[in-house]
């Protein structure tokens, strides 16, 4: 007869520590690309290298200053892409949000006569409670995030359309467009708007990697049932982080504003899927867990270094969306074989 003994649990997301496995002992070239962020970089600085030997101008301050204003956007809205995809979650409705809240903040602004900086925090609250939205749905209902924010997208595609009468708004006041404005270091124009964008990206990497909050939405993404009898409130630290998002979309959407001048309801359209391949090719997984927002930031810079690079050198932008789409797909797969590894 044999006696069952007793097992103890597997062990929390939130104190187990990493596992070491084989790269322990492994060359230090070995080690340093199993770091998610040393690929994206690798690829990028391959990617300026080739560009700088086909443009004389890819070098240039004011280039470099360009690509930066067209990353941007869509770099902050992949901050806010990020947090979802790290707790194994997805958000293709940020784009829409992010237009809704320009054309909110800039009808406001210039119909009403409310208060500039009254109508910038009623559009990223407007952002926020989409997030919120969204996190319920996702959490409350327990309906899949893809199918959440599908949904969410076309409600607020729609809003943005009915809100705006299909028009742009045009003769914003200036605080509207401060973050369009640039200073000068050395012969390179910086954007205010680039410096947030920079500044976002470091404060979203501090509180994922210094802050309960931030080790507990890697912990969801990892393992959410884990996570959950380790004592963690799973549904609400997930709304929390939608609605993080939606906030982040908020200040995408003044970004958006200050760099085109206008308030456009066609505005950010594509901008969803552009804020996941910036995720990807940074090298966060899709499957939740495992990512860091600094790789967003390389791989937004990716994304802007190929398309400025090929106009530079006068390939139809066809072929620049054929490239990013190639690249996504390596990305991803890179990501498969990396996973089954480690397993």
């Amino acid at each position: 007869m044999t006696i069952p003994t007793a097992t103890s649990p597997p062990a929390s997301p939130l104190t187990q520590p990493p596992v070491a496995g084989s790269l322990a002992s492994a060359p230090w070239w070995r080690r340093a690309l199993a770091v998610p962020t040393v690929g994206p970089l690798l690829a990028l600085l391959l990617a300026c290298t080739f560009f700088a030997t086909q443009s004389d101008r890819f070098l240039s301050g004011g280039n470099f200053s360009l690509i930066m204003q067209q990353v941007m956007v869509v770099g902050t809205l992949a901050i806010g892409q990020t947090l979802i995809i790290l707790t194994a979650g997805i958000d293709l409705s940020n784009g829409a949000i992010m237009a809704l809240g320009s054309v909110v903040m800039t009808k406001l602004a210039v119909d009403t006569g409310l208060p500039p900086l009254l109508a910038i925090v009623i559009g990223i609250s407007v952002c926020a409670g989409f997030g919120y939205a969204n996190g319920m749905l996702v959490t409350r209902v327990s309906l899949p995030p893809f199918i959440v924010t599908l949904g969410m997208l076309n409600i607020a595609f729609a809003l943005t359309h009915i809100y705006s009468n299909e028009e742009t708004i045009v003769g914003l006041p200036s605080e509207l467009l401060f973050l369009g404005r640039t200073f000068s270091i050395g012969d390179t124009r910086i954007t205010y708007g680039s410096v947030l964008t920079i500044a976002l990206f470091l404060l979203a990497a501090y509180v994922l990697s210094q802050t309960a909050w931030g080790r507990r939405v890697y912990a969801i993404g990892s393992n959410k049932e884990a996570t959950r009898l380790s004592g963690v409130p799973v549904q609400r630290l997930t709304v929390s982080v939608y609605t993080v998002a939606g906030v982040i979309y908020g200040i995408a959407a003044l970004l958006l504003v200050a760099r085109t001048s206008v308030g456009d309801p066609k505005a950010g359209q594509t901008d969803n899927l552009d804020s996941i391949t910036a995720v990807v090719l940074g090298g966060t997984s899709l499957f939740g867990g495992r990512g860091a927002v600094l790789g967003t930031l390389i791989g937004a810079l990716i994304v802007g270094v190929f398309r400025n690079g090929l106009q530079l050198m006068g390939v139809p932008s066809i072929y620049q969306i054929l490239i990013t789409g190639i690249l996504v797909i390596i990305a991803v797969t890179v990501d498969q074989i990396s996973r089954r590894r480690t397993r």
